[in-house]
């Protein structure tokens, strides 16, 4: 059941609509002093940003986010920096994974293609790396041997470049959330237009009468010319009116002698 769970998740993240901030491809130009530090001291890093994606608040730490069977079951709430500790030192690839996971359902980001390829590549990569090496245990050929060392360091190389990438594009996406590049399109100031005093009703175009007593319709947009806004029209309140002017005006004997405009 729980591997039903997690499978309905992962289809999921394809749905989501939002993107990262920066792609795993320019992660290392987006944040380079960072990236160099998450490749020469990955675990601590892992550690930093997953405290950093819980807000600091470690009661809420379960192990590798809640994205493992094991998570739950270890005790993490007697001593979650410990557990914490342990599982970005023996678990690292899992960390990363699980801070990536989290990010992305708080946040509904979506992987591109592009960094599908490049985790993709890594994980195929190691795996054909392991399959050599056990070839190689079993068959026992020096080239054989020596090939699997190079495809293994070939492979860890990679895996620590992509996990050193995924890390800065976190911790970037994270600095995104805090407000660290300014404040973001759902937190800016409205424009002029939407401050302006809604609780007073607009007037009616030109040449039409005042309807009063008619509550405004608030979050409405004001209406171009010409156009009435939240009035009926002319003929429903009884313009023009009938018999209108009446047949004995102007008055006999209008204008008086001696009057002139």
């Amino acid at each position: 059941m729980a591997s039903q769970e997690h499978l309905e998740k992962m289809q999921q993240r394809q749905n989501y609509r939002n993107l990262w901030h920066t792609d795993l491809m320019r992660s290392i130009q987006a944040d380079t002093p960072y990236c160099c530090f998450s490749l020469w001291c990955g675990p601590c890093v892992s550690y930093l940003l997953r405290k950093r994606a819980l807000y600091d608040d470690m009661s809420r730490y379960v192990c590798c986010a809640g994205y493992m069977p094991c998570s739950g079951r270890c005790g993490e709430s007697r001593c979650p920096e410990l557990c914490l500790a342990t599982e970005v030192f023996l678990c690292f690839g899992n960390s990363v994974a699980s801070t990536r996971f989290l990010l992305q359902d708080e946040f509904n980001i979506q992987t591109t293609q592009c960094d599908n390829c490049i985790i993709g590549f890594m994980v195929c990569l190691q795996q054909v790396a392991c399959i050599f090496s056990i070839v190689a245990c079993i068959v026992g050929g020096d080239e054989l041997q020596e090939a699997s060392q190079i495809l293994s360091c070939l492979a860890d190389m990679v895996f620590c470049s992509v996990c050193a990438c995924m890390q800065t594009q976190h911790k970037v996406e994270m600095d995104k959330r805090d407000g660290k590049f300014g404040p973001q399109p759902a937190m800016a100031v409205p424009p002029a237009q939407q401050m302006s005093r809604i609780d007073q009703p607009y007037p009616p175009p030109v040449g039409q009468p005042p309807v009063y007593n008619q509550p405004p319709v608030y979050g409405q947009p004001a209406p171009s010319y010409g156009q009435p806004y939240n009035h009926p029209p002319p003929q429903a309140q009884g313009y023009p009116l009938p018999n209108y002017p009446p047949s004995n005006y102007p008055p006999a004997g209008y204008p008086p002698p001696g009057y002139h405009k």
